[in-house]
């Protein structure tokens, strides 16, 4: 069962002034005047509290939708218990439902720990909502990754009991995924389904086997694909051709500058140091939690200063959706390479080309290493007495290679 993240700060009495007027936020709840509770628009939801019952909120969503919520401080912690939406749930019933569970706190217990207790009637389904509150969102920037993961390949057993999955369950449904939708995809169905048992295992009071556990993966064979010297004039040529300049310019800087893609996408004008020629991935980004520098030579550095000079937007690379900047364009990438036929190339390639085109013109590992940003801790050892400068002019002699061998002396100005 869902228990909604803790964010006392949203819980104060004042009114919202954007919208609201002066409606207070404590008053007596009946259904009449819960009904005339307008959404807001300046923030997500708002909070209103009975003046009857200890902890009774409703808490309005900008949506539109109501629902009753007890907010009590238990054994020192914060805590909001979910008491059913309005007016599905009338007021009569929230007060009695916020009364028992005031009642339970009065004796010592905990209603909101004993809610969040896996159990062996709960269904995959909870037990996946229970992972993603209290673990994946607050401990992993990949967590909608889980999300997308757990949609699309375990649903079909969201309904099923956890008791009643077994390990030969979970072998058969690896094998199925790997043979219809690929070993690596398969690997990481199986990793989340055995990290979502071992947490409940862990933190969550669950008593039964992971079912998931000590199952064989899929051998993996790291992918080499990079783009070749005899590919490049017509990637280019392809590139180029691209109506959608931001499209263009990120696919581009992708290549270039050999970062990672969501790195790529969420690039903000904040993080360039125009005088340094360098780009910082803030910590709060990056794989490893740790700041990244990015020197940038002057073929990017171009392509940025004409971005830069009609931006109204603190993204590099902005798009239209809730982000606000641009998300994976799969589209205009599959588009690309068939103007240009090329098959079997992901955007991620393109940092694994630059790399390999470092190489090409004598870079070193640890060269190579540090201007594609990884977090090996050995490698951050010699990273560590490296400065820009050589990593820079590694890169710019690789991005020349890179041009020349795709012709692109006579694109460039269409290209930027």
């Amino acid at each position: 069962m869902k228990i909604i993240k803790n964010h006392p700060k949203s819980l104060d009495f004042r009114s919202e002034s954007s919208n609201l007027g002066t409606t207070p936020r404590r008053f007596h709840f009946t259904e009449r005047r819960l009904k005339t509770l307008r959404p807001p628009r300046a923030v997500k939801r708002i909070y209103y509290h009975d003046d009857e019952v200890r902890g009774l909120t409703i808490a309005v969503n900008r949506g539109g939708s109501k629902t009753f919520v007890l907010y009590r401080k238990v054994q020192g912690r914060p805590e909001r218990i979910p008491l059913g939406p309005f007016p599905s749930v009338s007021v009569e019933e929230a007060r009695k439902r916020a009364m028992r569970h005031n009642s339970a706190i009065s004796s010592g217990k905990n209603p909101a720990a004993e809610r969040r207790a896996v159990r062996d009637d709960m269904s995959l389904a909870e037990l996946f909502d229970t992972f993603l509150t209290l673990h994946a969102k607050a401990k992993k920037r990949t967590w909608k990754d889980d999300e997308a993961m757990f949609r699309f390949y375990l649903s079909i057993w969201r309904t099923r009991r956890i008791s009643e999955i077994t390990r030969l369950d979970v072998i058969k449904l690896h094998a199925h995924i790997g043979r219809v939708h690929g070993k690596y995809t398969a690997n990481r169905v199986i990793e989340l389904l055995r990290a979502m048992f071992n947490r409940a295992k862990k933190d969550w009071g669950w008593t039964g086997d992971n079912p998931a556990a000590a199952i064989e993966a899929f051998k993996e064979r790291p992918r080499k694909r990079f783009l070749k010297s005899e590919e490049l004039p017509a990637f280019f040529k392809a590139l180029a051709a691209e109506l959608n300049g931001t499209i263009r310019d990120y696919i581009l800087l992708s290549l270039l500058c050999g970062v990672r893609q969501k790195n790529a996408l969420e690039m903000e004008w904040s993080e360039i140091d125009w005088k340094r020629a360098t780009w910082l991935i803030p910590a709060h980004k990056a794989k490893a939690d740790e700041d990244i520098n990015i020197a940038l030579t002057p073929v990017v550095l171009d392509i940025l200063r004409n971005r830069n000079a009609s931006s109204r937007s603190p993204w590099v690379f902005p798009g239209r959706g809730k982000t606000g900047h641009l998300v994976e364009p799969k589209t205009a990438w599959r588009r690309i390479l068939k103007r240009a036929q090329i098959t079997n190339l992901r955007i991620h390639d393109l940092r694994r080309t630059l790399g390999s085109w470092q190489a090409a013109t004598g870079a070193s590992l640890p060269i190579i290493g540090k201007s594609l940003g990884h977090e090996s801790p050995e490698a951050t050892k010699i990273y560590a007495l490296l400065d820009l400068d050589p990593v820079r002019e590694s890169v710019n002699r690789a991005q020349q290679a890179m041009l020349t061998a795709g012709g692109l002396a006579g694109l460039l100005g269409g290209v930027q």
